[in-house]
């Protein structure tokens, strides 16, 4: 079987992996020369453990190479971001129209086409469909249509993929069961087939979920500051709940899900889908509310220097998309001198010594091991003052020696 994945990405490229390294041939496409190139000379453009393993055995083997332009094959994977359109907040499907449009002349009766691109609600009936249907085919007939969402974590997505449920939501059920037996190649949970209406819906609201759940922590982070009750303890105590699993607070939602996705539900339907929008609004709101709280942790300081300690916005991974790292540091590079350090994003090369050198404060913007246990001797012998304001909670304040002041969302009800 011959497997086009377009888009080499986040998605793309694991996906793109698995498939080559279970006996397909496959050919990933993108519109980026420089990840082509590196692609076939066996560079990984993201940080993923196993996928450079897997990728250079492929590419020995000869079952992956990457392309500017796609080639003909019997299925098609189409992996491409889907950003929001910040007019109306709705989803920008111009990316997966564009992939879809690229394919057309290539695509012949009995192939299949799956979309795993995160989509608004009905897209692939009113929209996508009707791609192929203007090119002549009966869609669910001539050729399987499919939308098939992902759910991987970043730093575990190969394990993710092969061992997660995979919803398989079909144009028809022909289609679902055409677009199912491609993912059963690889993947040993359970393949679930489904209408592509309700995959669809199914994926915006996991995420959502999820954005929901963060939002109630982060408000909890704002109402604690108020109150002078350190959150964090209200936290641990309330999980001992046995129905109760309250998330940690942190200085916003990065990713191309979290950030994006609960505006495709809202976008369609905003008079009912007010809780969506309102906790998009408070997890939003948080980088205003890190940035506020740093301005009053250095407001005695002449001329301080900020050590932004992490710009992902996933603790051990090189994703920087949405993250809320860069509106923070937009907000605070008019006031003050910023040193940024995330050893996991190639193209910042600054030590760890140099962004702490004459520093009055460490913000902890990213969950990295490596801020996690830091060296305090060298802490407190180079900044010139040795505070840290951790917004993603991951010191132990029993960690911390005396003479080193240390911030969370726990309290912040201490600064002056």
């Amino acid at each position: 079987m011959k497997i086009c994945v377009i888009g080499q990405g986040y998605i793309g490229i694991p996906t793109a992996a698995l498939f080559a390294s279970n006996g397909c041939d496959v050919v990933g496409v993108d519109i980026n020369e420089e990840i082509i190139s590196n692609l076939n000379n066996g560079v990984m453009t993201i940080e993923e453990p196993k996928i450079n393993e897997i990728m250079n055995a492929c590419l020995d083997n000869g079952t992956y190479h990457a392309s500017l332009t796609p080639e003909e094959a019997d299925v098609y994977i189409i992996t491409v971001p889907t950003p929001f359109k910040k007019e109306d907040l709705s989803c920008d499907l111009g990316f997966v129209i564009s992939a879809c449009k690229s394919i057309l002349p290539l695509i012949k009766k009995g192939d299949t086409i799956i979309v795993e691109s995160t989509i608004a609600p009905l897209s692939t009936e009113t929209t996508i469909k009707g791609i192929f249907e203007d090119r002549g085919f009966n869609v669910g007939e001539d050729i399987y249509l499919a939308h098939c969402p992902e759910r991987v974590l970043p730093g575990n997505m190969v394990d993710e993929l092969i061992h997660n449920n995979r919803i398989v939501g079909g144009i028809n059920k022909r289609s679902a069961k055409k677009a199912a037996e491609v993912y059963k190649i690889f993947v040993k949970g359970e393949v679930i087939e489904t209408e592509a209406k309700v995959a669809e819906l199914s994926k915006c609201m996991e995420n959502t979920y999820r954005d929901v759940n963060i939002a109630l922590a982060n408000e909890l982070a704002k109402i604690g500051s108020k109150l002078g009750i350190n959150i964090l303890d209200v936290i641990k105590i309330a999980n001992k709940h046995p129905r109760v699993n309250i998330l940690s607070p942190g200085p916003g939602v990065g990713g191309h899900c979290l950030a994006i996705d609960p505006y495709f539900i809202y976008s369609l339907i905003p008079e009912t889908a007010k809780i969506i929008k309102l906790a998009r609004d408070t997890n939003r709101s948080m980088p205003d509310f890190v940035v506020e709280n740093v301005r009053k942790i250095l407001k005695n300081e002449d001329n301080p220097i900020i050590s932004v300690f992490g710009v992902a916005y996933k603790g051990n991974s090189d994703d920087d998309r949405e993250s809320p790292s860069y509106e923070i540091i937009n907000n605070l590079k008019e006031d003050y001198t910023l040193k940024i350090y995330d050893p996991h994003i190639e193209k910042i090369d600054l030590s760890f010594d140099e962004a702490i050198k004459d520093s009055s404060l460490i913000l902890v913007l990213t969950n990295h091991d490596e801020f996690m246990h830091m060296d305090f001797d060298k802490i407190k012998q180079e900044m010139k003052k040795p505070v840290i304001f951790d917004t993603r909670n991951i010191i132990d304040k029993h960690s911390i020696p005396d003479d080193i002041i240390l911030y969370n969302f726990g309290n912040l009800y201490d600064v002056e």
